[in-house]
């Protein structure tokens, strides 16, 4: 038997990311700066002697992108890939499209802190951390983490609420300790689990 192996993985920095908008599910595409840090993420693995079985993406084509640029940089582009709306970013609601420095002029910065980073706390018309990790610790339960058990190698380019949602899964983080977790655009979280779905070791591996 192999190695248990998922590697998580934020989508590089999206158009919107450079105008400091909330993106949530509007569909945006990455800039230069993302697909070269898509590009970087996947030579990075490449590097390190990372061959994957099978891929996992939400429905949005930076996420999908970055998915297809990391596996070209590994030389595995006919890998089979997954694609659910399960693992898309949380849903912003009212706050999508906004300018996140004209929504804290708006609500302040400390409701839009809360809304951004609690666990528990939806912005208007949208979802939460706990919403989205309704939804995506579901899909990983019943469709990534079988392929890791049988040790398959996973690599899984998705947005960075639906990642810590199933971060503080892996690391056994409280609501309260998820607030400050940060995962950057382009970065890779490679966990080796236990036989019993627990994390056994992790590392990042930067851009």
């Amino acid at each position: 038997m192999g190695d248990r192996i998922l590697v998580l993985v934020r989508h590089g920095e999206s158009e919107w990311n450079k105008k400091n908008l909330f993106t949530g599910w509007r569909d945006v595409d990455l800039t230069e700066t993302g697909i070269a840090e898509a590009r970087a993420a996947g030579h990075g693995l490449a590097a390190q002697g990372f061959r994957f079985d099978v891929g996992f993406t939400s429905a949005l084509i930076r996420a999908q992108r970055s998915l297809d640029l990391m596996l070209e940089e590994l030389g595995q582009k006919g890998v089979p890939v997954f694609k659910n709306r399960a693992l898309n970013e949380r849903d912003y609601g009212d706050l999508t499209g906004l300018n996140k420095d004209d929504a804290r002029t708006k609500w302040s910065a400390e409701q839009v802190r809360t809304w951004r980073r609690s666990y528990d706390v939806a912005p208007p018309g949208g979802e939460s951390l706990k919403d989205t990790a309704a939804r995506a610790l579901p899909y990983y339960i019943q469709d990534i983490l079988p392929r890791v058990l049988r040790c398959d190698d996973v690599l899984v380019s998705a947005h960075g609420n639906s990642l810590r949602a199933l971060v503080m899964v892996l690391e056994r983080l409280s609501p309260e300790e998820i607030v400050a977790r940060e995962i950057a655009t382009g970065v890779a979280l490679i966990y080796r689990l236990n036989a019993d779905s627990t994390v056994a070791e992790k590392r990042e591996l930067a851009a």
